[in-house]
């Protein structure tokens, strides 16, 4: 198997689904015609078995196979969401760590991503409005995640002063944040804006 395809196989697992043009721009964006030189590469790995595609909205989605997700998932969108917030990293900067759900146990927060991009950052990709209940919620999560010390002894600390990540919240909607977080709280409505001077 080629290396890329075997790239294309890492991502497709790490973000669960990738559209056809996500994968342009991860894989293909130096080809001279990348649309072309995808679909090639995708019908082979489809052909072997390897992916298998979504056709329920364009551009196709594909994963892995067996799919981890539903065809019919109404998590697709979240999913390629999170991709997305990954790709205008990468343009700028790719993140030394980029971790899709990480999972820190049972009622433990779940953000949407860790991040290490010069800070490390909990990344929540809010596109829809939730409750200011569900978001007390969240940040008693996080504040027990913080007082459990777990993330300070993380591979990536730096052990001689080790900090909790930042909660970076990329919604198109004010968030109301309690005060006294142990943990600092930002709010952008992208990527791009939260790197604007």
């Amino acid at each position: 198997m080629r290396e890329r395809d075997k790239a294309i196989l890492k991502d497709l697992e790490r973000f669960r689904c990738l559209s056809r043009d996500d994968i342009i721009k991860l894989h293909f964006s130096r080809n001279k015609d990348g649309v072309n030189a995808a679909n090639r590469v995708l019908r082979r790995l489809r052909d072997r078995g390897e992916i298998e595609v979504i056709t329920s909205q364009p551009p196709y989605v594909y994963a892995t196979k067996p799919s981890p997700i539903k065809r019919d998932s109404q998590k697709i969108p979240h999913y390629l969401e999170i991709a997305t917030v990954y790709q205008q990293m990468a343009q700028m900067s790719p993140p030394a760590i980029f971790v899709p759900e990480p999972k820190y146990g049972k009622g433990m927060p779940e953000p949407d991503a860790f991040a290490l991009w010069g800070k490390p950052m909990f990344i929540e990709v809010q596109r829809n409005q939730f409750a200011p209940s569900v978001w007390h919620d969240k940040f008693a999560r996080y504040r027990t995640l913080y007082h459990r010390g777990d993330v300070v002894r993380a591979h990536w600390q730096n052990k001689s002063a080790p900090i909790f990540p930042w909660i970076v919240i990329l919604t198109e909607n004010r968030i109301p944040v309690p005060d006294g977080l142990p943990f600092r709280v930002f709010q952008f409505r992208s990527i791009k804006e939260m790197i604007r001077p």
